[in-house]
């Protein structure tokens, strides 16, 4: 498999020019083109938004302590959880305009990737934690469904996703906390 990790704009003055999708789909044939075999294609990707949007909807159990995520016992119950909230984020949350939220599952999801797979704790800095709760998600660039999925999604805004977020989507939350109010902190550019 093949994981891509970050895409950004270097520079400011490129802000809005999309050379993501160009880039991403270049690097794929390249790579399944030169390496024969290589056929899974997935970013480790950021949820910039999902922190404020969980805090809007409610707290899963434990996490209104700050330090929840230094305890391995409780990351292990807070799993589940976390990522089926991840996985309602990503699927349903809308815009004003109806589409995803998170800019970076609409660049992704806009380029033809699907949803395939919620990470929780990927990242537990404390930018990670602070954006995210440590989730990340991978979106696969899938050969066969790339035109098709950005199709779907550039039409009626359909969110492919595999057979597991799917599921994860469909679980029931159970929001019981809410988190003290935080400090208000630097708005940082979102990570793609």
């Amino acid at each position: 498999a093949a994981v891509f990790y970050s895409i950004s704009n270097c520079q400011k003055g490129l802000a809005g020019v999309t050379f993501g999708n160009f880039l991403i789909k270049q690097v794929v044939e390249e790579l399944a083109r030169d390496v024969p075999g290589l056929r899974h294609f997935v970013t480790l990707s950021p949820l910039p938004g999902f922190a404020a949007w969980l805090e809007s909807e409610g707290l899963p159990d434990g996490l209104a302590d700050p330090h929840w995520h230094r305890e391995a016992e409780r990351r292990e119950t807070l799993a589940p959880e976390l990522s089926a909230a991840a996985a309602r984020y990503l699927v349903n949350a809308k815009d004003a305009r109806g589409r995803p939220r998170d800019p970076v599952a609409r660049f992704h999801l806009g380029n033809g990737a699907s949803l395939d797979r919620i990470n929780p704790f990927a990242d537990l800095s404390p930018r990670g934690l602070d954006e995210s709760f440590g989730v990340m998600v991978n979106y696969r660039y899938d050969q066969a469904s790339i035109e098709r999925n950005h199709e779907a999604y550039a039409a009626s805004g359909k969110v492919a996703t595999s057979a597991a977020v799917r599921r994860l989507a469909a679980a029931t939350p159970r929001v019981t906390e809410t988190r003290p109010a935080q400090p208000s902190k630097k708005k940082t550019e979102p990570r793609q």
